[in-house]
């Protein structure tokens, strides 16, 4: 789909180019400087206009959208007036001639319910008026008309039409990338709701009758047992931004085994590895938790000895290598791909399918899990996180979250 979409806006270009450099000439020359050909002018200037353009449609189509990219949508068509509708009412017009916004909307009942174009004279009693003609071009997405967009200009023209059609196909495919974004957005948003309902009940319940069981012989310890349960619990229940930090992680990471210390005691020992400069990295919230929650359930479960989890964070040039190592009970290998794959429910591996699949959406199939484990020979998991990703931004935590 997005090869499509990118097809799609490279073929328009030449259109829009023509278009822009045509509306450009009749307007008011510009100087050429040294960007060669008027042509490889026009295609410049097409690029650098559609560039600025497209951050506002990105958020879907709005008033407030719409407004920030009219005058960018016009440009490109050299047109004396533009202006971008919904199904209801003209979200903009950018240039003269604005009167005609009742007799636009009454005109768009038919493009708007069939989803074709359409090119009609304006009526028009104020003789000085210099718009006589109107172009209709519907945006679309999914075949779903979402409003349209109309050019206006002193007379009728083939090319304008042709531009129109092009400019409004153009509009469409960012609608349509803000959709994706938005379902990108909603998908992430259930993962982690699911994320967190796989957050074992067991261990909730065991956490609770450990603090308990503290309560009269060390009241002060189960203080602290009890301020590190809730901290915990409200940064896994938090819901601001799908982003964290690194650092911000791995303080839930050690809020979660004090209370399984607690519970286990000396059966449980952590090492710590972790090199300062990756601890602002920002990744996606709650994909190490689970990790460490999945190699302690696997290092202790079926063994009598202690278990021994041991968590790295390097600096590996432009990205941050997260290593979570046990040496527990293991896994067969081709059980484990049965969970990455979704055959098999969260209760045989905690979160890993979640965390491996969320990896990939944000950075990347080559970013997914990559684990090692055998029957008997514990388990080691290693994830891949880029210093730095577009869209990737955690906001501050806060005490009140």
């Amino acid at each position: 789909m997005t090869g499509f979409l990118a097809g799609l806006c490279v073929a328009a270009l030449p259109l829009l180019a023509a278009g822009f450099w045509l509306g450009r000439r009749t307007a008011r020359p510009q100087s050429l400087g040294d960007l060669g050909t008027p042509v490889e002018h026009a295609t410049f200037q097409t690029l650098h206009t559609a560039s600025l353009a497209a951050p506002p449609l990105r958020a879907g189509l709005t008033e407030e959208t719409a407004r920030r990219s009219a005058r960018r949508l016009r440009t490109l068509l050299g047109t004396d007036a533009l202006c971008l509708t919904d199904q209801k009412e003209v979200l903009v017009w950018d240039g003269v001639g604005g009167h005609h916004r009742g007799e636009i909307m009454e005109r768009l009942a038919g493009p708007l319910e069939t989803g074709r174009g359409e090119a009609f004279p304006l009526s028009c009693a104020t003789p000085d008026c210099p718009v006589r003609w109107a172009v209709v071009a519907p945006l679309t997405v999914d075949d779903r008309v979402h409003g349209a967009l109309v050019a206006c200009a002193p007379r009728e023209s083939a090319v304008l039409v042709r531009a129109a059609g092009e400019v409004a196909r153009w509009v469409s495919v960012q609608l349509e990338l803000a959709d994706l974004d938005r379902s990108r957005t909603r998908l992430i948003e259930a993962e982690i709701k699911a994320l967190r309902a796989q957050i074992s009940p067991h261990f909730i319940f065991n956490s609770l009758a450990v603090i308990a069981s503290f309560v009269r012989t060390d009241p002060e310890r189960a203080r602290e047992l009890l301020l590190e349960f809730a901290d915990f619990t409200r940064y896994s229940f938090r819901r601001r931004g799908d982003f964290t930090t690194l650092a911000d992680e791995l303080h839930a990471i050690d809020q979660y085994l004090e209370l399984v210390r607690a519970r286990f005691g000396d059966r449980l020992a952590v090492t710590l590895q972790i090199a300062p400069e990756v601890l602002p990295v920002a990744l996606p919230f709650l994909c190490l938790q689970p990790l460490v929650e999945n190699a302690v359930k696997h290092g202790l479960e079926g063994k009598s000895d202690a278990c021994h989890i041991q968590i790295t964070a390097q600096d590996a040039g432009a990205e941050a290598l997260v290593v979570i190592e046990d040496d527990g009970v293991g896994m067969d290998p081709e059980d484990l791909r049965r969970i990455l794959a979704g055959e098999i429910g969260p209760s045989g591996g905690i979160g890993l399918s979640n965390v491996d699949d969320r990896l990939r959406q944000v950075y990347g199939d080559d970013h997914g899990l990559v684990i090692e484990t055998a029957v008997g020979a514990g388990m080691k998991i290693t994830a891949r996180v880029p210093k730095y990703r577009p869209g990737v931004h955690s906001a501050a935590r806060r005490t009140s979250e």
